[in-house]
Protein backbone atom coordinates (compact mmCIF):
# COMPACT_ATOMS: atom_id res chain seq x y z
CA UNK A 1 0.00 0.00 0.00
CA UNK A 2 2.03 3.08 -1.43
CA UNK A 3 -0.12 5.49 0.60
CA UNK A 4 0.12 4.24 3.56
CA UNK A 5 3.76 3.26 3.57
CA UNK A 6 4.59 7.26 2.59
CA UNK A 7 1.95 8.27 5.17
CA UNK A 8 4.28 6.10 7.87
CA UNK A 9 7.26 7.77 6.24
CA UNK A 10 6.77 10.48 6.85
CA UNK A 11 5.43 10.54 10.41
CA UNK A 12 8.33 8.91 11.27
CA UNK A 13 10.30 12.43 9.93
CA UNK A 14 12.01 10.87 7.25
CA UNK A 15 12.24 12.81 4.49
CA UNK A 16 9.93 11.75 1.50
CA UNK A 17 10.99 12.12 -2.46
CA UNK A 18 8.12 10.99 -4.59
CA UNK A 19 8.52 10.12 -8.34
CA UNK A 20 5.46 11.03 -9.36
CA UNK A 21 2.74 13.40 -9.67
CA UNK A 22 2.69 16.55 -6.94
CA UNK A 23 -1.18 15.62 -6.95
CA UNK A 24 -0.87 12.07 -5.86
CA UNK A 25 1.78 12.89 -3.00
CA UNK A 26 -0.05 15.87 -1.73
CA UNK A 27 -3.69 13.13 -1.66
CA UNK A 28 -1.37 10.58 -0.18
CA UNK A 29 -0.19 12.80 2.72
CA UNK A 30 -3.37 15.27 3.77
CA UNK A 31 -4.62 13.26 6.48
CA UNK A 32 -1.18 13.47 8.12
CA UNK A 33 -0.65 16.89 8.01
CA UNK A 34 -0.97 18.61 11.41
CA UNK A 35 2.58 20.77 12.18
CA UNK A 36 4.66 22.58 9.53
CA UNK A 37 7.51 23.17 12.27
CA UNK A 38 7.88 19.08 12.36
CA UNK A 39 6.98 17.99 9.43
CA UNK A 40 9.99 16.36 7.06
CA UNK A 41 10.63 18.02 3.76
CA UNK A 42 8.12 16.36 1.05
CA UNK A 43 9.58 16.42 -3.13
CA UNK A 44 7.76 15.55 -6.09
CA UNK A 45 9.90 14.40 -9.44
CA UNK A 46 8.37 14.30 -12.29
CA UNK A 47 8.63 10.87 -14.17
CA UNK A 48 10.85 12.04 -16.46
CA UNK A 49 12.84 13.85 -14.54
CA UNK A 50 12.10 17.19 -16.02
CA UNK A 51 10.81 19.08 -12.43
CA UNK A 52 11.74 18.62 -8.90
CA UNK A 53 9.00 20.17 -6.33
CA UNK A 54 9.06 20.76 -3.15
CA UNK A 55 6.28 20.72 -1.81
CA UNK A 56 6.55 20.20 2.18
CA UNK A 57 9.27 21.64 4.34
CA UNK A 58 11.15 23.75 2.36
CA UNK A 59 12.99 25.56 4.99
CA UNK A 60 13.51 22.01 6.87
CA UNK A 61 16.24 20.72 4.33
CA UNK A 62 13.05 20.14 0.84
CA UNK A 63 14.58 23.08 -1.11
CA UNK A 64 17.83 22.21 -0.71
CA UNK A 65 17.51 18.98 -1.45
CA UNK A 66 15.66 19.43 -4.55
CA UNK A 67 18.21 22.33 -6.03
CA UNK A 68 20.86 19.12 -5.00
CA UNK A 69 18.38 16.39 -7.47
CA UNK A 70 17.51 18.96 -9.86
CA UNK A 71 21.36 19.82 -10.44
CA UNK A 72 22.01 16.15 -10.67
CA UNK A 73 18.96 16.19 -13.17
CA UNK A 74 20.25 19.59 -14.98
CA UNK A 75 16.51 20.65 -14.46
CA UNK A 76 15.52 23.77 -11.89
CA UNK A 77 14.00 23.34 -8.67
CA UNK A 78 10.47 24.34 -8.56
CA UNK A 79 11.36 26.99 -5.24
CA UNK A 80 8.32 28.71 -4.34
CA UNK A 81 9.07 29.91 -0.78
CA UNK A 82 8.62 33.58 -0.68
CA UNK A 83 11.72 34.32 1.46
CA UNK A 84 13.78 32.19 -0.84
CA UNK A 85 12.08 33.72 -4.35
CA UNK A 86 12.30 37.11 -3.30
CA UNK A 87 15.59 37.15 -1.15
CA UNK A 88 17.46 34.14 -1.67
CA UNK A 89 17.31 33.47 1.92
CA UNK A 90 15.40 31.56 4.54
CA UNK A 91 15.03 33.31 7.01
CA UNK A 92 13.56 30.32 9.78
CA UNK A 93 16.88 28.31 8.00
CA UNK A 94 20.12 29.76 8.50
CA UNK A 95 22.95 28.46 7.08
CA UNK A 96 25.43 25.97 9.07
CA UNK A 97 27.05 27.85 11.73
CA UNK A 98 24.36 29.95 12.58
CA UNK A 99 21.33 29.19 14.90
CA UNK A 100 18.02 31.25 15.00
CA UNK A 101 17.52 32.08 18.47
CA UNK A 102 13.92 33.11 18.28
CA UNK A 103 11.83 31.10 15.55
CA UNK A 104 8.98 32.51 16.81
CA UNK A 105 9.33 35.66 14.79
CA UNK A 106 10.18 34.50 11.52
CA UNK A 107 7.19 34.28 9.99
CA UNK A 108 6.20 37.89 11.05
CA UNK A 109 9.43 39.29 10.10
CA UNK A 110 9.38 37.64 6.90
CA UNK A 111 5.69 38.70 5.92
CA UNK A 112 6.88 42.42 6.54
CA UNK A 113 9.86 42.29 4.40
CA UNK A 114 7.87 40.39 1.74
CA UNK A 115 5.52 43.36 2.27
CA UNK A 116 8.23 45.94 1.60
CA UNK A 117 9.46 46.83 5.03
CA UNK A 118 13.20 47.43 5.08
CA UNK A 119 15.33 45.94 7.85
CA UNK A 120 18.02 47.35 10.09
CA UNK A 121 20.88 45.06 10.15
CA UNK A 122 22.86 44.93 13.53
CA UNK A 123 26.47 42.93 13.29
CA UNK A 124 27.90 41.14 10.64
CA UNK A 125 26.74 38.07 8.10
CA UNK A 126 28.64 37.44 4.74
CA UNK A 127 25.32 35.26 3.63
CA UNK A 128 22.88 37.99 4.55
CA UNK A 129 24.80 40.77 3.51
CA UNK A 130 25.17 38.31 0.10
CA UNK A 131 20.85 38.33 0.19
CA UNK A 132 18.69 40.49 -1.25
CA UNK A 133 17.14 41.45 1.60
CA UNK A 134 16.78 45.45 1.71
CA UNK A 135 18.96 46.80 4.46
CA UNK A 136 18.25 50.18 6.02
CA UNK A 137 19.63 52.47 9.07
CA UNK A 138 15.92 53.35 9.59
CA UNK A 139 14.71 49.86 8.87
CA UNK A 140 11.11 48.93 10.66
CA UNK A 141 12.48 45.46 11.40
CA UNK A 142 15.95 44.50 12.72
CA UNK A 143 18.27 41.69 12.04
CA UNK A 144 20.32 41.05 15.17
CA UNK A 145 23.83 38.82 14.45
CA UNK A 146 25.21 38.44 18.02
CA UNK A 147 26.32 35.66 19.84
CA UNK A 148 25.51 37.48 23.10
CA UNK A 149 22.19 36.62 24.87
CA UNK A 150 19.32 39.23 22.86
CA UNK A 151 15.75 39.97 24.75
CA UNK A 152 13.79 40.33 20.94
CA UNK A 153 11.00 42.30 20.42
CA UNK A 154 8.50 41.29 17.49
CA UNK A 155 9.83 42.96 14.71
CA UNK A 156 13.84 41.51 15.36
CA UNK A 157 14.92 38.25 14.84
CA UNK A 158 18.40 36.80 16.67
CA UNK A 159 20.98 35.06 14.43
CA UNK A 160 23.54 33.66 16.82
CA UNK A 161 26.76 32.84 15.16
CA UNK A 162 28.28 29.66 16.72
CA UNK A 163 31.75 30.39 17.88
CA UNK A 164 31.53 29.44 21.22
CA UNK A 165 32.81 26.15 23.11
CA UNK A 166 31.78 25.18 26.63
CA UNK A 167 34.16 23.05 28.36
CA UNK A 168 32.79 21.32 31.52
CA UNK A 169 34.12 18.87 33.93
CA UNK A 170 32.24 17.55 36.81
CA UNK A 171 33.05 14.40 39.43
CA UNK A 172 31.51 10.86 38.88
CA UNK A 173 27.55 10.43 39.57
CA UNK A 174 27.06 14.45 39.11
CA UNK A 175 23.29 14.51 38.85
CA UNK A 176 22.59 15.70 35.26
CA UNK A 177 20.57 18.56 36.57
CA UNK A 178 23.61 20.01 38.75
CA UNK A 179 25.87 20.15 35.57
CA UNK A 180 22.75 21.94 33.51
CA UNK A 181 22.52 24.14 36.16
CA UNK A 182 25.99 25.27 36.38
CA UNK A 183 26.68 25.27 32.21
CA UNK A 184 23.12 27.91 32.05
CA UNK A 185 24.68 29.97 34.71
CA UNK A 186 27.95 30.38 33.22
CA UNK A 187 26.64 31.26 29.87
CA UNK A 188 23.77 33.95 31.90
CA UNK A 189 26.61 35.33 33.81
CA UNK A 190 28.53 35.48 30.86
CA UNK A 191 25.60 37.12 28.94
CA UNK A 192 26.33 34.60 26.23
CA UNK A 193 23.41 32.61 24.13
CA UNK A 194 23.06 29.24 24.12
CA UNK A 195 22.58 28.92 20.43
CA UNK A 196 25.48 30.42 19.93
CA UNK A 197 27.63 27.79 21.22
CA UNK A 198 29.32 25.19 18.98
CA UNK A 199 29.97 22.43 20.79
CA UNK A 200 30.49 20.92 24.84
CA UNK A 201 33.57 19.71 25.50
CA UNK A 202 35.23 18.37 28.51
CA UNK A 203 38.45 15.88 28.70
CA UNK A 204 38.06 12.45 26.94
CA UNK A 205 37.74 10.19 30.18
CA UNK A 206 34.72 11.79 31.17
CA UNK A 207 33.12 11.10 27.25
CA UNK A 208 30.95 8.69 29.05
CA UNK A 209 29.88 10.89 31.81
CA UNK A 210 26.49 10.97 31.60
CA UNK A 211 25.73 14.64 33.06
CA UNK A 212 28.20 16.01 30.81
CA UNK A 213 25.98 14.11 28.09
CA UNK A 214 23.23 16.37 29.20
CA UNK A 215 24.39 19.14 29.23
CA UNK A 216 25.46 18.93 25.33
Amino acid sequence: NTAEHVRGLFAAGTPVIGVMAAGALIRMLAPVLADKQAEPPVIAVADDGSAVVPLLGGHHGANDLARTIAGALDVQAAVTTAGDVRFGVALDAPPAGYRLANPDNAKSVMAALVGGAKAKLTGKADWLAASGIPFADDGTVEIIVSEKAVATKANQLHFAPQVLALGIGCERGTEPQEAIALAERALADAGLSRHALAGVFSIDVKADEAAVQAVA
